[in-house]
């Protein structure tokens, strides 16, 4: 048995009939010298690619589906991009945002250079109003922090009524210890002049007064008798009144004040005690903590003075 003998037992295989396609039936059906030659597939024989430098010829482009396509120039693609338009929302948007936005702008223009008072003033004019303005803004803004204080006084005091009280009473009793109606008391000075000879002038006396006030005597008391602004000293040696009121030796000076300031002002070369001295009338000054000065003088009505507050 040779090779190529089929076995009995190995049965050759039918042969499948190979599919009719219309290509093929039509190359049967055409005469062999119209026929095309037939196409080989890329497995039976496969031709070099084309070389991409190949030449082609200019302003035609072959496509699969088609015919070649003329190239366009520069201008026709501006225009294929330009024309039709292609607008989207967001641009349309902002289109009709800026014609708004253009046409209050106009329309403001337009009305200020119709309706404004200041157009055909004179340089002049625009500085004197110019200047009225900043006037007028400075008073207001003074205006302003005057009330904004007064605020703040009034929202920080718990009880405005009673602080307004509070206040009445102390300036009540300060004007009463300048006017010697009200009673004080405080650190301060004695005074003690003992005129044996009966040699002390009223002027010696009033020199005393003057010297204490100017060194920040705040209350003063001779004898039995306050010293206030219109009190007046009188009479002569031996015999000296204080607002019509007689006193007599020795002459007793409280005064309240600060007594390092009081006591050097009567102590001067040439000053109180040194002119008594040459009167031979002894002077003697003692600091104390406490002084109490508690002759009261009436309150008496002014009978042509009036307040000037409105």
């Amino acid at each position: 048995m040779s090779e190529n003998e089929p076995t009995p037992h190995e049965q050759p295989e039918p042969r499948r009939p190979e599919p009719k396609t219309p290509q093929a039936e039509t190359r049967r059906a055409l005469p062999p010298e119209v026929q095309r030659p037939e196409v080989k597939s890329p497995e039976a024989s496969s031709p070099e690619p084309p070389s991409p430098t190949a030449a082609r010829p200019q302003g035609a482009e072959s496509g699969p589906g088609g015919p070649a396509e003329p190239e366009m120039t520069g201008r026709q693609r501006l225009v294929a991009g330009l024309w039709p338009p292609r607008v989207t929302r967001a641009q349309l948007i902002v289109a009709v945002l800026l014609f708004v936005l253009g046409l209050g702008l106009a329309i403001q223009v337009r009305s200020t250079n119709d309706n404004s008072a200041l157009r055909g003033a004179r340089q002049e004019d625009l500085v004197r109003i110019l200047d009225e303005l900043d006037d007028r803004t400075q008073r207001l803004e003074a205006e302003k922090a005057r009330l904004e204080d007064q605020r703040t006084e009034l929202v920080n005091s718990s009880d405005q009524a009673e602080e307004a009280r509070k206040q009445t009473l102390e300036k009540e009793r300060q004007l009463g210890i300048l006017a010697g109606t009200v009673a004080a008391q405080g650190p301060g000075i004695t005074l003690t002049i003992d005129d044996g000879a009966g040699a002390v002038e009223p002027d010696m006396l009033l020199d005393a007064v003057q010297e204490l006030r100017a060194a920040g005597a705040e209350a003063i008391q001779v004898n039995d008798v306050r010293i206030v602004a219109d009190t007046y000293i009188s009479g002569e040696a031996g015999d000296i009144e204080v607002d019509g009121r007689k006193i007599g030796a020795p002459y007793r000076f409280k005064v309240i004040g600060k007594p390092q300031d009081l006591e050097p002002a009567l102590n001067i070369p040439g000053g109180v005690v040194q002119t008594l001295e040459k009167e031979q009338a002894t002077a003697a000054v003692t600091r104390s903590e406490k002084i109490v000065v508690d002759a009261l003088r009436p309150a008496e009505r002014p009978h042509y003075a009036r307040s000037s507050s409105q």
